[in-house]
């Protein structure tokens, strides 16, 4: 079996279970030091939070209403959408040349977090590692990321850092069903839900037959999961992805619930969503554009769309063509008619600078807000 330069299988062993085993006072220790210190953005929830943090945090996103969602990574170099290694079946090593050219040297977190209350919005959710695996983060347990490139820098940080100065929500979005790129990542015998690309060649990369270890995948991303909430402190939520593949098949194998109670003891307020659901047992639901249900709604929900008219990831060829204020304000009252929260994508240049016209738009938007009020905008 081929491990190549991959760090990550070399820290699997033992790792998962020291963590899991320390997970429960990792927060009062590592991140705060003070159990009594509320995060910025729950700042209006004091009375609920000293009761209950998850309630207030909770009762804190049904409010919210408004969301920026952030879609930037190695695809966004190519500029052919996020899914563009599954697409044009660019194979793994192949596909790892594009972190030679990753600078993010316009990636500004302090103009974005400008941007987002300019805009009205509450919270940003930021893709902290896609489906092709390459990581926002100073991660131990790959060295596929953004500081081993040439930006040398932890997104990921610069972002938390700024949310929590300026009080806005900062939410994690984690590829958690589907990896093309780790070696016992779900496979295509095996599982549907698009899980790898569909490559005319063995992908060498891949571990295939008795080599291959769903349970490696596993602990690899419970182990940066937990590093996630460890290294950055007041995470508003864990937003988890990659939905259709392990619902193609027995889900339980992805031991999702003992994910969920890890996320939820690390940080006492951290929400945990997957998509429209996995296992019923998510803080809220965050389906694509609409949802679609003839059961009244009990869990808070929040409607996730695209300033492009295709694509999440910078799409070139959408250039000239993203949506309008009036189109993001129709956005705002069809997703307050479930009712649920907007939460509203936009992909970066691939130098990491916000689209132009995105922020002509979200100012635009927030023009409106300010100037309307919530009721009179989302009413009339």
């Amino acid at each position: 079996m081929k491990r190549r330069s991959f760090i990550e299988l070399s820290f699997l062993a033992g790792a998962g279970t020291m963590l899991l085993a320390s997970c429960k006072s990792a927060y009062p220790l590592s991140i705060s030091g003070d159990n009594n210190q509320i995060p910025s953005y729950l700042s209006d929830y004091k009375e609920l939070y000293a009761k209950n943090p998850r309630e207030a945090a909770i009762k804190w996103f049904k409010d919210a209403k408004y969301g920026m969602f952030i879609h930037y990574g190695l695809y966004s170099i190519l500029g052919r959408h996020e899914w563009v290694q599954y697409n044009e079946k660019i194979h793994v090593a192949e596909y790892a040349k594009l972190k030679d050219q990753f600078t993010a040297d316009k990636f500004d977190a302090d103009f974005i977090t400008d941007l987002a209350l300019e805009a009205g919005m509450k919270y940003i959710n930021l893709t902290t590692r896609h489906h092709d695996s390459f990581c926002l983060w100073d991660t131990k347990y790959t060295d596929f990321n953004s500081v081993n490139s040439p930006a040398k820098r932890d997104l990921v940080a610069e972002l938390s850092e700024q949310c929590n100065k300026k009080g806005i929500a900062l939410f994690l979005y984690y590829s958690h069903g589907r990896d093309w790129r780790h070696p016992d990542a779900p496979n295509n015998d095996e599982w549907g839900g698009a899980a790898r690309p569909k490559f005319e060649t063995q992908e060498p990369f891949y571990n295939y037959g008795e080599a291959h270890d769903l349970n490696r995948y596993l602990e690899f991303m419970t182990n940066q999961v937990d590093e996630l909430l460890t290294n950055y402190k007041d995470v508003a939520g864990i937003w988890l992805d990659g939905f259709s593949t392990p619902a193609s098949g027995d889900r339980s194998l992805f031991k999702c619930q003992e994910l969920y109670d890890l996320i939820h003891s690390k940080q006492p307020q951290v929400l945990v969503s997957y998509k429209q659901g996995m296992l019923g047992t998510e803080d809220f639901l965050a389906p694509e554009r609409k949802y679609d249900s003839d059961e009244k709604i009990k869990t808070p929900l929040e409607i996730c769309d695209h300033l492009q008219r295709k694509g999440w990831g910078y799409t070139k060829t959408e250039d000239g063509n993203h949506k309008t204020k009036d189109e993001v304000i129709a956005m705002l009252k069809k997703a307050n008619s479930y009712p649920a929260n907007l939460l509203l994508n936009t992909g970066p240049l691939p130098s990491g600078e916000m689209h132009p016209e995105d922020v002509k738009v979200l100012r635009e938007v927030g023009k409106e807000i300010k100037s309307r009020g919530w009721e009179n905008l989302l009413n009339s």
